[in-house]
């Protein structure tokens, strides 16, 4: 990234770590020389409420977190810069474009003596915001809050106003390009989870041999299936086992709990489980409820629909609350009826059944009432097997694409964090004639 732009061609040290040596025509001062707090307090009836995110100040987000401080929100207005304090959300930051109101966990600056769309890249920049939490204070680990009585002594660098909107410029720009790049990747990763949908539930539905003779399931959802299939309720060939039990306590060593968080994946990884005693481990599989190797742990609360196999190497462990257990008859193939509950046939039964309006959910009875089609073991293997090979393609692909994701914000940020502590000299760059650069002079 570095090669494709020069540096400038002096440098001095600035003294501060985080800035290390700047153009020697800038210089460096207080972040309070440059911003003034806001600190009025207001109603969201009266300012629409803000979201502070990693993209920027949006219009208050559907899945925010909703208080009753609906009286005492902090006054923003467009143009000023707003970061939430907490560690926690780091990068939560930007210019806003909206008037508005905000939770008094951020903090409201107002641009005084520096352009706001210079600012807006600078104090989102990844070394800033590693320089901003550092002054943080607080006693949870990785969990604090930094006031702005520490963050206006953060010394940020100072340059003409002009160079600032070149650099505003140059850097929406050439954001915009990479973001467009971003999309195209994440648009791609869209598109190969649809087919690997597709995939399965073909595969589940109407089998391998695209000669067999079909006939009519007398189910909409599952159409013309082939003529051999067996149509069933999963409850006829598979005993599920409803785990609903008094809340176990949970201690820094013990048996391990599986719960939705342990179902994510192909096989049940419990190396993130919440652990139990001996005691409360012999209650919760009281009732044949411990599982076995070929068993699957079905998520039934929050995400519902996640599915994962016991494997033979596993440790004893015992059930959470948010899931079920759904143990199979000898003439089922755990990988294929896993296949099964991944593919749109269930999930469009899941739309159906589940329950709830904010965390949804599903009973056990309707997990047990899914409707599905049996081929013959021999076939369940073959279409399982074939399943995996087309999803390792599909996967494969989809590995690419993230990958070439993460490279693409690694360079963003370089080229940010470049740009705006001086490292490369962009005084000369012309915009192209199609893009649209900032309209703002220079006071």
């Amino acid at each position: 990234m570095m090669g494709r732009y020069k540096p400038y061609p002096e440098y001095s040290d600035s003294g501060v770590a985080w800035l290390g040596k700047l153009p020697s025509h800038w210089e460096t001062k207080r972040l309070g020389s440059y911003f003034e707090e806001r600190r009025e307090k207001v109603s969201d009836k009266d300012y629409e409420p803000l979201s502070v995110t990693m993209q920027g100040i949006v219009p208050q987000l559907e899945n925010a977190a909703k208080t009753d401080a609906g009286d005492n929100r902090k006054l923003v207005l467009k143009n000023d810069f707003v970061i939430n304090s907490r560690s926690d959300r780091k990068g939560s930051s930007g210019i806003s474009p909206l008037d508005g109101s905000v939770s008094l966990i951020s903090t409201v600056l107002i641009p005084r003596n520096i352009q706001p769309v210079f600012a807006h890249h600078l104090l989102r920049s990844q070394p800033f915001q590693e320089e901003y939490y550092r002054y943080g204070k607080g006693i949870v680990a990785d969990l604090w809050s930094t006031n702005y009585s520490e963050m206006k002594n953060i010394l940020i660098p100072g340059l003409p106003k002009a160079e600032q909107l070149k650099i505003a410029d140059f850097l929406e720009h050439e954001t915009a390009k990479i973001d467009t790049l971003i999309k195209k990747q994440q648009l791609l990763i869209q598109l190969l989870s649809e087919k690997r949908q597709t995939a399965i539930s073909h595969a589940v539905t109407k089998g391998l041999n695209p000669n067999v003779k079909m006939r009519d399931s007398g189910i909409e959802l599952l159409g013309s299936v082939p003529e051999h299939w067996v149509r069933c309720a999963l409850k006829h060939y598979a005993r599920i086992i409803d785990c609903k039990h008094t809340t176990a306590e949970f201690f820094d060593e013990g048996i391990p709990v599986a719960s939705i968080g342990e179902v994510k994946e192909w096989h049940v990884n419990l190396q993130s489980a919440k652990l139990t005693s001996e005691k409360h481990y012999i209650d919760l599989i009281d009732g044949g409820r411990k599982p076995q190797p070929g068993d699957i742990i079905y998520s039934r609360n929050a995400t519902v629909g996640e599915a994962a196999l016991v494997p033979k190497e596993i440790q004893n462990f015992a059930m959470g609350q948010d899931v079920c257990l759904i143990r199979l008859e000898k003439d089922l193939l755990p990988e294929y009826i896993l296949h099964v509950l991944k593919s749109s046939v269930i999930f469009k039964q899941l739309d159906l059944a589940m329950v709830g309006s904010t965390f949804k959910r599903i009973n056990v009875d309707d997990i047990r009432n899914f409707s599905l089609v049996l081929p013959p073991v021999a076939e369940q293997a073959e279409i399982a097997k074939e399943i995996t090979r087309i999803l390792g393609k599909y996967n494969a692909l989809g590995s690419k694409a993230l990958a070439a994701i993460e490279l693409m914000q690694e360079r963003r940020k370089a080229l940010i964090s470049a740009a705006v502590t001086g490292k490369i000299d962009i005084r000369s760059w012309v915009a192209p004639k199609e893009s649209i650069t900032n309209k703002e002079v220079a006071a």
